[in-house]
Formats: structure tokens, sequence, C-alpha cells
């Protein structure tokens, strides 16, 4: 293996445990209602398909905002947990999956109400020398069940 060929493969690494970071800041932001803080993990025109497709970082921003935070309102309080990432880094690019559970805890006793497992397929961006989500895609449940599955 060349020197250069060995500097490649560094720097993929690193750029996946950047992304693994920004994904995980991002969680932190989510769990703890930073939704400003939050929608800076995303381009300006990045896609995410929560519970309905949206468009641009105003976008996401007001879907947190105005449609998950006051839909979940007096429903619990929610953690997001994310694991078993699978990142693959081409150059300025790059795309990922995750197991993604959601924990959700009674607001006034924090007491377990139910656990949440899902999965997010991302594509990701170096924008800036920082890396953001272009596409962020969560599936709920996971593995999808027959009724569940795309087209049902």
């Amino acid at each position: 293996m060349t020197l250069e060929e060995i500097q490649k493969r560094l720097k993929a690494i690193e750029d996946a445990e950047a992304i693994k970071n920004m994904h995980n800041d991002y969680l932190f932001l989510l769990n703890n209602q930073q939704w400003r803080e939050m929608a800076e993990c995303f381009t300006e025109n990045a896609t995410a398909n929560i519970h309905e497709p949206v468009r641009g970082k105003k976008a996401i921003l007001k879907l947190f905002t105005d449609v998950i935070a006051k839909k979940n309102a007096g429903k619990g309080r929610d953690a997001h947990f994310a694991v078993q990432p699978v990142v693959e880094v081409d150059g300025d690019r790059a795309r990922g999956h995750w197991l993604i559970y959601i924990f959700i805890a009674d607001p006034v006793t924090g007491k377990a109400q139910r656990w949440v497992q899902g999965r997010y397929d991302c594509e990701y961006v170096k924008e800036g020398g920082k890396w953001k989500f272009s596409a962020l895609n969560y599936t709920s449940p996971w593995p999808p069940t027959e009724n569940t599955a795309p087209g049902h």
C-alpha cells in the first residue's frame, strides 16, 4: 500500500468519525429540544422525512417546532439513541444508516412509558469543513412489518 493510499484511507476514517460525532450532536440537541441548533446539522437544501417529507433547513426547523414538539407536548419526554452506524465516505459526500431507539418517559415521573425502534438512512455532505445532513429518512417500525413495508 502506498503512502497516498494510506492517507486516503485515514482521511475516510477521520471523516466517518466526524460524521458519527455530528450525528450524536444532532441527537443530543434533539433530546434537549434545542431546535435551532439542531437545524444547523442540516444543509440549506436538505431533505428530511421523519413524520412527513420536507425540504430545506427552514422547513426542517418548522417540522420540529410546529409539528413534532407540539404533537409530543405533554405526552412524555423522548430520548433518542442511535446505534450500529454504517458510514461510507466518498470524498465530500457520504451515506449511512443507523438503528434508532426512542425512549419515551412520563414527563412527571420519568418512568418508562414505551420504546420505539426505527432506522435512519442518511446522506451527508461536507460544507465549509463540517459534515451535515443532506438527507435524513426515518423509518419506523424497523424492520418494516408487512403492513408498513413500502407500497402498503
